[in-house]
C-alpha cells in the first residue's frame, strides 16, 4: 500500500496509516524468516555422523579404550537366505537392521531380558569364529544354546560430550549410538567396530581389562 494521494510529509499522517506501515514491517520479517535457509534450522537429533576411526584414535591417547569379552550364551538359528534381521532394543526401538542374509548365515538372539532378547545377523564365517556349540537340542522355532568363543574385543564408551551419532556398520547400514553405549572393534580387524547398547553390553560382556583413565560421568 502507498503513500495517500495528496498527502505531504509536514502534514500529519492519516488515520490508519502508521499502523498499515508496521503490519506490513512485520508481514516482510516473517517471510524472511520463513525464507531463510535451511542450515539456520536446527539440526535433527543423531543427525551427525561419527568417524569412528578418529573416535577410537582419540580415546586411545586418552586411556579411555578397554577390553572386554562376550561371555553370556546366546541362542542362534540358521538364517532362511534373502532373511533380513531387524534388531530391536527394548524402550529404544530399532537398532539397525542386516542385509539380506546368505546361505550359513546364522541369527543370533541375546539372552538379555532388559533389551528384550535382541536379535541381529552373523555371517557364517564370523559366526564360527565367535560362537562353539551347539550346546543342546534344537529347540522352538529352531533356537539352539551357543556359547562366546571368549574373543577379547577393544571397547570404548560413548560419553555425553560425545553425543548422540550415527555411523555405518560393517554391514553397511547405519547405526545409532548413544551416551552410555559401547562401540565395540576387534583388534585384528579394524572395519569390524560396531555399537552394543548400554544395557546389552552390560549384560553379556565381562570386562578383561578397564580402560586406564577414569570413566568420564555419564
Amino acid at each position: 500500500m502507498g503513500v495517500p494521494v495528496g498527502w505531504l510529509p509536514s502534514q500529519p499522517e492519516p488515520s490508519g496509516f502508521r499502523e498499515r506501515g508496521m503490519n506490513r514491517t512485520i508481514l516482510s520479517v516473517a517471510v524472511a524468516l520463513l525464507c531463510a535457509p535451511a542450515s539456520l534450522s536446527v539440526p535433527a537429533i543423531g543427525a551427525e555422523t561419527m568417524d569412528v576411526p578418529s573416535l577410537f584414535a582419540t580415546a586411545q591417547r586418552e586411556g579411555r579404550v578397554g577390553l572386554a569379552r562376550k561371555s553370556k550364551l546366546i541362542d542362534a538359528r540358521p538364517a532362511t537366505p534373502g532373511e533380513i534381521v531387524v534388531s530391536v532394543i527394548a524402550g529404544e526401538g530399532e537398532e539397525t537392521r542386516s542385509k539380506p542374509a546368505e546361505a550359513g548365515d546364522m541369527v543370533v538372539r541375546n539372552r538379555c531380558e532388559v533389551t528384550g532378547h535382541e536379535q541381529y545377523l552373523v555371517k557364517a564365517g564370523s559366526f564360527a569364529q565367535r560362537y562353539e556349540g551347539p550346546l543342546g537340542a534344537v529347540g522352538a522355532e529352531g533356537w539352539t544354546p551357543y556359547r562366546p568363543r571368549g574373543v577379547d574385543m577393544l571397547y570404548v564408551i560413548v560419553r555425553e560430550a560425545d553425543g548422540r551419532f550415527t555411523f555405518t556398520a560393517p554391514w553397511g547400514e547405519p547405526m545409532v549410538a548413544r551416551p552410555g553405549d559401547a562401540i565395540v572393534r576387534d583388534p585384528h580387524d579394524a572395519n569390524d567396530t560396531y555399537r552394543v547398547a548400554r544395557d546389552a553390553f552390560s549384560c553379556t560382556y565381562e570386562i578383561i581389562k578397564a580402560p586406564k583413565a577414569a570413566r568420564t560421568p555419564l
